[in-house]
């Protein structure tokens, strides 16, 4: 039976997380989001996605020296990321980047071992490639920070707050899986034609690139922007809602109620209110919206999703827009990783069939 997008269809069984948009809920590994990000890094959650258990203490150690080493780009593509013309656009950047990992030496790792090292490559490639673009020299990775505060540095070369790295990196824990989104499907279709990771990953990153996926939040960013202090809520949303404007940052096409994203972060946000005036600025207009949107719009149950806070959050860390698709890229890699390798150990190549049309 035809099904126009494969919208409902089961086209793969996972143990990696799930997707309940009646319930509002998002499971990694069978357990709730806001359960298993609590309290854990960036390298922990990773490690939970990828093997189904947490790490010990020398599992973590472990982990973190491997991505702190993989941090260092191979010479070729450090060369090939200075030849790029610099209007390139960095989603394609960072994709081109990724697939020159196609050598015999990367080759040799293990598909886990590859899958840390793209992990910890593509932020710095990611950074490297936005300061190319801007006419600046790459900063070089610091295996003393982390995961997180590593990326910030090597985006403007100032070690960021704790509150920076805090707030950045619940954001990327939160998006690291999201079931069978169009990017993860392009990995794991690649990567069922006994492909290589590499290919999985540069599939992934061009799904990804597409506005109707991995568009970023920008919208709700002029909206914060336009609206900059709480004095002036009420006057730009009541004025958009006469107009008939969508409100950005509102709905979402696959929850019913209220995105356990969203949650998560507003709670990130209000524990670090009075540090930031724009995580301030958001927590106050989410609420103030939503009243506005109840009074015009009585019956129709409109929640943030993700995109509100997580532009509150790259607005309040001085994150550039540019950066905002790759910088879901970073996170994502993990999801794109973890199907890819469930996809190997017990694998049939995806083949649907079409309907023919034509006359």
């Amino acid at each position: 039976m035809f099904q126009q997008g494969l919208k409902g269809v089961v086209a793969v069984q996972t143990a990696i997380a799930s997707v309940d948009g009646e319930r509002g809920e998002l499971r990694y590994r069978g357990h709730l989001v806001e359960s298993v990000i609590e309290g854990r890094s960036f390298e922990e959650t990773a490690y939970f996605l990828w093997h189904g258990k947490w790490p010990d203490a020398e599992q973590l150690k472990q982990l973190q020296q491997q991505l702190a080493a993989h941090r260092k780009l191979p010479a070729h593509i450090a060369d090939i990321a200075q030849l790029l013309p610099k209007e390139t656009s960095l989603m394609d950047a960072v994709r081109t980047l990724v697939s020159a990992y196609s050598h015999s030496e990367f080759q040799s790792l293990s598909s886990a071992e590859q899958a840390i090292a793209l992990t910890a490559a593509l932020p710095v490639m990611t950074a490297s490639f936005y300061r190319i673009q801007n006419g600046q020299e790459p900063i070089a990775p610091r295996s003393d920070l982390g995961h997180t505060a590593n990326y910030l540095w090597m985006i403007n070369g100032q070690e960021p707050t704790g509150a920076q790295t805090e707030a950045l990196e619940t954001y990327l824990k939160l998006t690291m899986e999201h079931g069978m989104n169009a990017s993860t499907f392009a990995a794991r279709v690649t990567i069922s034609t006994e492909s290589d990771l590499v290919s999985a990953i540069t599939s992934a990153l061009g799904a990804m690139k597409g506005p109707l996926h991995g568009g970023a939040p920008s919208g709700v960013i002029d909206l914060l922007d336009e609206m900059k202090t709480e004095d002036h809520i009420d006057a730009v949303i009541s004025e958009k809602l006469d107009r008939g404007e969508k409100i950005m940052g509102f709905g979402h096409r696959v929850y019913r109620t209220e995105d356990p994203r969203s949650i998560v972060l507003r709670k990130k946000c209000l524990e670090l209110q009075g540090k930031d005036p724009w995580l301030d600025l958001a927590a106050a207009a989410e609420t103030r919206i939503i009243e506005l949107l109840n009074k015009r719009k009585p019956g129709r149950a409109l929640y943030t999703n993700v995109e509100f806070y997580a532009a509150a959050i790259m607005r309040s860390i001085a994150m550039p827009t540019g950066l905002f698709t790759p910088t879901f890229s970073v996170a994502r890699i993990v999801g794109w990783t973890a199907h890819s390798l469930e996809q190997q150990e017990n694998n049939v190549i995806f083949r649907p069939q079409s309907e023919y049309i034509g006359n």
